[in-house]
């Protein structure tokens, strides 16, 4: 009797469960994010974003004229000297909760404790609009920050928006000395990032123009 070698079967059908497991492993380890974000019955409205130079904080604008390097003149041993001086620049938000379902104009929907929206962080990344856009070379490095508000009704916060280690490193530090002759204009894109009470996540963007340069020293 003549013997025929029969083909194993086993090893594709190894290799389906395989796959199999992975995407089950996947699917209870991965989802989670998915789960959370997009759950939250609230959201964030950015109603407000401004800016103020480090050398002039108390004053707050929708463009932010950032100064590289700024001129302080202090008084030592009675003798008036010029002391080159970097500013963080500050920026500040006001954000409104919003709904996904807002209701009807006659029964709206109001918030409950658990509506509510803590931001707890946010991330920076300056853009310029002719795409050249290489951190460290054409734009400041992104960066993320921590803030901590919650927004019941409204909220606000203030928080950094130019770190001052970005006018030590290009491409702002070659601006120094050069008298406003020169200047890099961003757009920065700030991205908050919370929850609200049940845990789920919540994020918001806003954006403002920054304009970096040696700008005339305030006097």
């Amino acid at each position: 009797m003549a013997y025929r070698a029969r083909k194993c079967s086993w090893t594709p059908a190894v290799t389906r469960l395989t796959v199999l497991a992975i995407v089950v492993t996947c699917g209870g380890s991965c989802s989670n994010k998915l789960v959370t974000q997009g759950r939250a019955s609230s959201f964030l409205i950015i109603e407000q974003l401004m800016a103020a130079s480090g050398a002039n904080p108390a004053t707050f604008t929708n463009v932010l004229q950032s100064d590289v390097i700024t001129n302080v003149t202090r008084t030592v041993s009675g003798q008036q000297i010029t002391i080159p001086t970097i500013f963080e620049d500050p920026g500040r938000v006001i954000a409104r909760l919003g709904f996904k379902d807002p209701g009807t104009p006659s029964n709206p929907s109001s918030p409950t404790s658990a509506n509510y929206i803590t931001v707890t962080s946010y991330r920076v990344v300056f853009k310029r609009a002719d795409g050249r856009n290489t951190p460290g070379v054409d734009v400041p490095y992104a960066f993320e920050g921590a803030t901590t508000f919650s927004v019941l009704d409204i909220g606000s916060s203030t928080f950094t928006l130019v770190r001052g280690s970005a006018k030590l490193e290009p491409p702002l530090v070659g601006l120094r000395g050069l008298g406003g002759a020169l200047m890099v204009s961003t757009i920065a894109e700030i991205t908050f990032y919370g929850h609200d009470q049940t845990g789920a996540t919540v994020q918001a963007l806003g954006k403002i123009l920054v304009d970096f340069a040696d700008w005339g020293d305030p006097q």
